[in-house]
This record gives C-alpha cells, sequence and structure tokens, in this order.
C-alpha cells in the first residue's frame, strides 16, 4: 500500500496597487512596528507620507519586508547589511531584466 503525502500551502496574493498602514504592514509581514521604522529611516522601505501615522506601504513593500525580515532571522544581518543586501538583489532582478530584453531582441535578428 503507498501511502499519500499532502503538502498544505497557504499565501496572500497582494497588489501592488494596495497601500498598507504601517500597522497593516507590520501585521502582514510579522513583524514589529519599530522595526518597520528602522527601515524606513535605513532606506529599505519608502513609504509614501509625511509622517509614521500617515505612511502608506505599496504590495512591494510587504515582499521587501518579508525579504527583510528573512534576511535579519537566517543571515542575522544588522539593519545597514539588509539595506545592502536588499540594493544588491534589486540590481540583480535590474541587471536579469537587461539581459533577458538583450536575449530577446538578439534572438528576432
Amino acid at each position: 500500500m503507498t501511502q499519500t503525502h499532502i503538502t498544505w500551502i497557504e499565501g496572500t496574493i497582494v497588489e501592488n496597487e494596495v497601500h498598507m498602514t504601517m500597522v497593516e504592514l507590520a501585521e502582514a509581514a510579522s513583524t514589529p512596528e519599530d522595526l518597520i521604522m528602522a527601515w524606513v529611516s535605513e532606506g529599505v522601505l519608502s513609504p509614501a507620507g509625511a509622517s509614521p501615522e500617515d505612511w502608506r506601504f505599496s504590495g512591494d513593500s510587504l515582499k521587501r519586508a518579508k525579504t527583510a525580515a528573512r534576511l535579519m532571522d537566517d543571515l542575522e544581518l544588522n539593519l545597514p547589511g539588509v539595506a545592502l543586501a536588499l540594493h544588491l538583489l534589486d540590481e540583480l532582478d535590474q541587471l536579469r531584466s537587461q539581459l533577458q530584453v538583450t536575449n530577446i531582441s538578439s534572438d528576432k535578428e
């Protein structure tokens, strides 16, 4: 008799047009609000709004916050290290996009 293993995966799809408050972002990212504030001051997150009460975060901010949390937990990076790692990941994504565009245009020739 064979056994069947079932893996349950749960997630949330957040559109980029969604704007979350700091409280909502902290809850969605399972991160304390003071850490969100530290990430903003370090440049990891860039909310719209003048003050923490007015800040609004996009869906991309949720992805960045979760990545930042993983970098801090898994790799034990400090705030500047998280900012640098995310900057390098952004550059890597840009280079991959440029390479893909270059490959597509050379395939058409």
